[in-house]
């Protein structure tokens, strides 16, 4: 039986400012954008080529404050070439962080919640 996450919660203050944050400048897909009703609007976000997604919106609950989010950690194919894209769309990120596990780049969104962009190191090259 497999287990595949689905969708993690991302707090944010500004649900518009936070949708164009991420689809402009992350490239994630715009998968829905639905206002359930008046106290209830529900975003959902996959960044490209991933089987998870994010959310947020208004009225969904979760006990994370805006900014709180820090434990997302995305797998990219090169850092180097996914920081230089960020920094060409105007996101700050910092980078690149040499570890014996990867290489990576850490940014955050307009509220502060961080994200790791981790490439996995070469094991074909390990003995």
């Amino acid at each position: 039986m497999d287990w595949k996450i689905e969708l993690i919660y991302v707090p944010v203050t500004d649900v518009d400012r936070a949708k164009a944050f991420y689809v402009d400048k992350l490239g994630f897909n715009a998968d829905h954008d639905h206002r359930v009703s008046e106290s209830l609007r529900f975003v959902q976000l996959t960044p490209p080529g991933s089987a998870c997604s994010i959310a947020f919106g208004e009225g969904m609950g979760g006990s994370l404050q805006p900014g709180q989010q820090d434990s997302i950690q995305v797998v990219i194919p090169d850092a180097d070439a996914v920081l230089a894209e960020l920094r060409a769309k105007g996101v700050e990120a910092e980078g690149v962080d040499e570890q014996a596990w990867g290489r990576f780049v850490t940014l955050k969104d307009p509220d502060g919640n961080r994200w790791t962009l981790q490439e996995l190191p070469d094991y074909s090259q390990q003995s």
